[in-house]
């Protein structure tokens, strides 16, 4: 297991940061029907297993949010793209924690 630093936020402030209208990227990386049991309107979906192919999708000069049920994997997510030059951000609690509006479905 890596030892980089993973910086967080809980769910109260990712909502603020979304309400205020800031400029975030929001990138889910559970698995397909986790995703369409629920998930943040403003959220892509990037499953954590295809991640290593997919990371080329994100803006490295974007802040992006992490997120997944609990937090673990979108830890390691955070990790593993800190280590690839990325501004990332694990949103602590995952969806468990989330309040806010939810979509469903792909």
């Amino acid at each position: 297991m890596s030892n980089t630093p993973v910086n967080e936020l809980d769910v109260e402030e990712v909502q603020e940061m979304i309400a205020k209208g800031e400029k975030i990227d929001i990138i889910d990386v559970r698995e397909d029907d986790e995703w369409e049991s629920g998930h943040i309107s403003q959220a892509k979906h990037i499953p954590l297993g295809t991640l290593t192919e997919r990371h080329q999708e994100l803006d490295p000069n974007q802040v992006t949010i992490m997120v997944c049920r609990s937090g673990g994997r979108s830890a390691r997510a955070c990790e593993y793209l800190t280590e690839q030059g990325y501004k990332v951000i694990n949103m602590s609690g995952g969806m468990l924690a989330w309040e806010g509006p939810v979509v469903f479905g792909k």
